[in-house]
């Protein structure tokens, strides 16, 4: 008695799973996983990539500023920057210390031949290192931020073409039973596997992508504010120093 109650339930696990009946399904059920699969592949590697980014950036950034604080010329510093290039605060530094050089050596070329030219020049605008500070500033944030509009595009997008295979399912679900007459589980089933499999990959590549793309949004704005006070740090010593 044991064993023919027993029947019925080992027949049931053997049955076919959820991925099974999916794989049986139509082609634009799968053509709407394979579009879903490849969004959250990227969405990880564009996070992973970025992670790496902003680890290094920190850890370069750090360095750069011990340098910088405890150094009393800019070339020195500027000889440092090569090698922690992966701080774009390094790369403002640069963009200012260009800014710098430029004037100063247009003013000796200026003074050249002139008598009592004096031997240490000065920069001739403050204003225009401030600006090529502020320029860089957009081009650095523009390489941080490269790639996160996919992580959005992915969040927003996602639900909605989970959506469309949800709905596609529940038609061919439909349609298996006008042709087939019946409401059995073999009728429906791989309409309403097309509908489970292509909701759940929908929120499977949206709601990392969404993560991301706030953590990594938090994290620009917090570089952001640490690249302007780099900016009022840099002014001040080269008005200090060049003035």
């Amino acid at each position: 008695m044991f064993s023919t109650l027993t029947m019925p339930l080992a027949s049931t696990a053997h049955g076919p799973g959820i991925f099974q009946l999916f794989l049986e399904a139509g082609p634009m059920a799968k053509f709407i996983f394979l579009l879903l699969a490849g969004m959250s592949i990227g969405s990880w590697a564009i996070m992973i990539s970025k992670a790496l980014q902003y680890r290094r950036a920190d850890r370069d950034g750090q360095e750069f500023l011990e340098i910088f604080r405890h150094s009393k010329r800019f070339s020195e510093v500027n000889a440092a920057a090569g090698r922690l290039s992966g701080s774009p605060i390094v790369g403002l530094f640069q963009a200012g210390y260009a800014e710098i050089d430029a004037q100063v050596k247009a003013a000796r070329d200026a003074a050249a031949g002139q008598p009592g030219a004096p031997s240490q020049f000065r920069v001739k605008s403050l204003d225009g290192v401030e600006r090529s500070l502020r320029r860089a500033i957009g081009v650095e944030m523009a390489v941080m931020g490269k790639g996160t509009p996919f992580l959005a595009t992915t969040a927003s997008a996602a639900p909605f073409i989970g959506l469309f295979g949800t709905v596609w399912g529940i038609m061919v679900a439909f349609n298996n039973i006008g042709l087939s007459g019946s409401t059995s589980i073999t009728a429906v089933a791989p309409g309403i596997a097309e509908a489970l499999v292509n909701t759940a990959a929908g929120l499977a590549a949206a709601i990392p992508a969404l993560v991301g793309f706030n953590f990594f949004g938090s994290r620009a704005r917090q570089l952001r504010a640490e690249m302007q006070d780099f900016i009022l740090e840099f002014m001040n010593l080269t008005e200090r120093n060049f003035t």
